[in-house]
C-alpha cells in the first residue's frame, strides 16, 4: 500500500508523524492533504533518511537543489561535496541530474549519503544509454524507459521527473504557434525529437499506466515534468505551456487514482507581473497539487546573477501558491555549477521561501523575524549571527567589522542609532 492509499484509508503513518513534527502541525492535517492530493511526502519505500519533509498546501515552502555531473565533467567527490554543501545550507531535497558514463555510480552514492529526499530525471539515463549503444532517442520504445525507472526506483529514488505531458497535441500546438526560444527543457527536447521522428503518440503518455504501476510499487512520487516551460520571458504563458499544463492536470488525477503522489513542475522564465496568475492557474487546473517551480526567473539578462532573478520570482510565486522552489545558481545558463554556486543558490532560494512564508503569515517565519529583531535591539551579535540564513557569512562580516567597542560596527560606530535609543530608554 502506498502512502497515499494509507492516507485515503485514514491511516496516520510514522512518515506523516515525522513530517508533522517538523511543520508543527497536527498529523491529521497532513494525512488529509495527502489523501486529497494537495500535499506529498516523497520517500521511496526502500529508502530511509532523517529529514522527512511534506510539500504542499499549508506547509513551509520547501526548496530543492540540483546537483549532478555532465558528460564533459564528471567527478564523484565534487558531486558529494555539492550534496554536503546544499544540505549544510538548508536544502530540503536534491535532484541528481547527472548525465554521462558515471551517472549510475554517482546516483547510487548520493542515495546512500543524502539525509534528504532525492529526485532524478530518468529519461537522461535512457537517452545516454541509447546514445552509447549508437541508437537515437527517436528510436526509444517504452520498454527502454520502463527499464530505467524500475532500476532507479529499486535503487531508492524518492521522486522522478517524467515528461508525460508532451503529447502529439501539445507538440502540434507549439509547432503551429512558434516560439522565440522553442524548447529549453533537456527532457522536453528528447520528447520533442521523438515526436518529430515518429508518427505516433508519445510512449510516456500512451503507456502512462505502466509507468504508474512501477512508481506505485516503490511508492515513488511522480513529478510531472514541464517540458514546454518557457525559456524566455517572451514565451511565458503561451499556448504550448498552458496546453501541457492542462494535460498534466489530467495525468495527476489519473496518478492519484492509482495511489501515486504527484507534484506538478512549473514555468521557468516568467515576467514578474505574470507570476501570480501562473500559480493560480496551476492550482486550478491541477486540483491544488503541489507546484514545483524553477525560479521562476523574472528576467533573461541576469547571467551570473540568475540566483537573484530566481529568488525574486520564487518569493512572489510562493506567496501565491507555489510549494517547492528549485534552486537557481549563479551559473545557470553558463556552466556546470561549482560548490560555491550551489551554496549561493540554496541561500537565495531559502531567502525567497522564508520571505513568502512570512508574507503568508506562517508562525515559524514570524518567530524567526521576532528573534532577529530582539537580538538587534539588544545588540546581541551572537544571536544575530545564529539567526541568519547564512550564519557563516554573517559571522565573518561581523568579525571584519569589529572595532574598539564590541557593541557597535564599522557602519555607525559611536553614532549607532540602536545603542543611542537604548541608552535614552534605560
Amino acid at each position: 500500500m502506498t502512502l497515499k492509499q494509507d492516507a485515503k484509508n485514514g491511516n496516520i503513518t510514522d512518515v506523516i508523524r515525522s513530517a508533522a513534527a517538523f511543520e508543527g502541525v497536527e498529523p491529521e492535517m497532513i494525512r488529509r492533504g495527502i489523501a486529497d492530493g494537495t500535499i506529498v511526502i516523497p520517500q521511496n519505500r526502500l529508502r530511509s533518511f532523517p529529514h522527512i519533509r511534506a510539500v504542499g498546501n499549508g506547509m513551509r515552502t520547501k526548496i530543492n537543489a540540483n546537483i549532478g555531473a555532465s558528460p564533459g565533467f564528471s567527478d564523484l567527490d565534487q558531486e558529494l561535496k555539492k550534496l554536503e554543501t546544499a544540505v549544510a545550507h538548508g536544502t530540503d531535497a536534491v535532484m541528481d541530474l547527472s548525465l554521462g558514463p558515471d551517472q549510475m555510480r554517482i546516483r547510487r552514492k548520493i542515495l546512500a549519503e543524502s539525509p534528504v529526499m532525492v529526485g532524478t530525471v530518468p529519461i537522461y539515463q535512457t537517452g545516454f544509454e541509447m546514445a552509447s549503444a549508437r541508437r537515437d532517442i527517436a528510436e526509444m520504445r517504452i520498454d527502454d524507459f520502463l527499464k530505467t525507472i524500475e532500476q532507479q526506483a529499486r535503487e531508492g529514488v524518492d521522486f522522478m521527473t517524467i515528461h508525460s505531458g508532451i503529447t502529439r497535441s501539445t507538440f502540434k500546438t507549439m509547432s503551429r504557434q512558434g516560439r522565440l526560444l522553442d524548447v529549453v527543457s533537456r527532457g522536453g527536447s528528447f520528447m520533442w525529437a521523438w515526436l518529430s521522428e515518429n508518427d505516433q503518440e508519445s510512449p510516456l503518455f500512451e503507456y502512462f499506466d505502466d509507468i504508474l504501476d512501477i512508481l506505485a510499487a516503490y511508492d515513488v512520487t511522480l513529478s510531472l515534468g514541464d517540458g514546454m516551460r518557457p525559456g524566455t520571458t517572451a514565451d511565458a504563458s503561451d499556448r504550448a505551456q498552458i496546453s501541457e499544463l492542462i494535460v498534466l492536470g489530467e495525468l495527476a488525477q489519473q496518478a492519484g487514482e492509482k495511489g501515486v503522489q504527484v507534484i506538478i513542475e512549473g514555468p521557468g522564465h516568467v515576467p514578474l507581473d505574470q507570476v501570480p496568475a501562473n500559480m493560480r492557474l496551476e492550482k486550478t487546473l491541477c486540483n491544488g497539487a503541489p507546484f514545483y517551480i524553477l525560479g521562476p526567473l523574472v528576467t533573461d539578462i541576469a547571467s551570473g546573477y540568475d540566483h537573484i532573478a530566481g529568488a525574486i520570482g520564487g518569493a512572489v510565486a510562493a506567496q501565491n501558491g507555489a510549494d517547492f522552489l528549485c534552486v537557481v545558481t549563479p551559473a545557470e545558463h553558463l556552466k556546470l555549477p561549482s560548490i560555491e554556486d550551489v551554496a549561493q543558490g540554496v541561500i537565495a532560494a531559502r531567502i525567497a521561501a522564508h520571505a513568502a512564508d512570512l508574507a503568508n503569515g506562517m508562525a515559524h517565519a514570524r518567530e524567526k523575524e521576532t528573534a532577529m529583531a530582539m537580538a538587534r535591539k539588544q545588540l546581541d551579535w551572537e544571536t544575530q549571527t545564529r539567526s541568519s540564513i547564512d550564519p557563516e557569512k554573517a559571522a565573518r562580516y561581523r568579525q571584519e567589522s569589529m572595532i574598539g567597542d564590541d557593541n557597535v560596527c564599522t557602519m555607525c560606530g559611536d553614532f549607532c542609532a540602536i545603542r543611542r535609543i537604548n541608552d535614552l530608554m534605560s
